[in-house]
């Protein structure tokens, strides 16, 4: 049985969204960040970072949300084709992609203005460092959109985990009233459409992602 630690972020959001695409029967520990339950030592003996989200598949532990999308998409996705093929030049394309959704548009940009905003109190406010990563986050979207403007997935011709990966962008973004151009909003509907991601949505977040 594989289980899946972690609820209420857009982080959280990509494990459980992948889990629902795979169709996987999968055990959910909703737990939030912030929240206390992710510094227990029964916690922290899984993850020491003390972060989420969290998978365990049989005696195999993973964290960062990229990964282990990637990790099930390659040993539970048979058929599903949500990772291209090994080795292949889509393949080095999906792991571009999703090293761009992790650093330019989560670490650089989106999660600066979280520390400065919603967690003002841990780490200050701090007006320029949020006017800053927007407009970086603007930039680098951009390149995205570009991509995008003659095709409808970001590999292939086809949904992937890079899709699912640059729509929990989008959609922190959104929560943070950053505005897309129209390509993306009509990108980024299409991909919140699919039924794996409203169940997956529900789910996750029907816990607060915590302070």
């Amino acid at each position: 049985m594989i289980t899946v630690w972690g609820g209420g972020t857009q982080r959280t959001l990509r494990v459980h969204w992948m889990c629902h695409e795979l169709d996987i029967d999968y055990r959910s520990e909703l737990i939030g960040s912030r929240t206390g339950a992710t510094n227990t030592e029964s916690f922290r003996a899984l993850n020491p970072k003390e972060k989420i989200p969290v998978l365990m598949d049989g005696d195999l532990v993973l964290t960062e949300s990229a990964a282990i999308i990637t990790y099930l998409a390659e040993h539970h996705g048979q058929g599903k084709n949500l990772i291209p093929e090994a080795g292949s030049q889509d393949k080095a394309r999906y792991d571009q992609w999703l090293a761009f959704v992790q650093m330019e548009l989560d670490a650089h940009t989106l999660y600066v203005i979280r520390k400065h905003r919603d967690l003002a109190h841990l780490y200050g406010e701090a007006p320029a460092a949020i006017e800053t990563a927007i407009a970086g986050f603007q930039k680098q979207v951009a390149v995205a959109a570009q991509h995008l403007n003659d095709r409808a997935f970001l590999v292939g011709d086809h949904f992937s985990g890079a899709d699912l990966m640059l729509t929990s962008a989008l959609e922190w973004a959104k929560a943070y009233d950053i505005p897309l151009d129209p390509g993306l909003t009509e990108y980024h509907e299409r991909q919140i459409s699919r039924p794996a991601y409203i169940v997956a949505r529900k789910h996750n977040f029907s816990i607060s992602a915590g302070a």
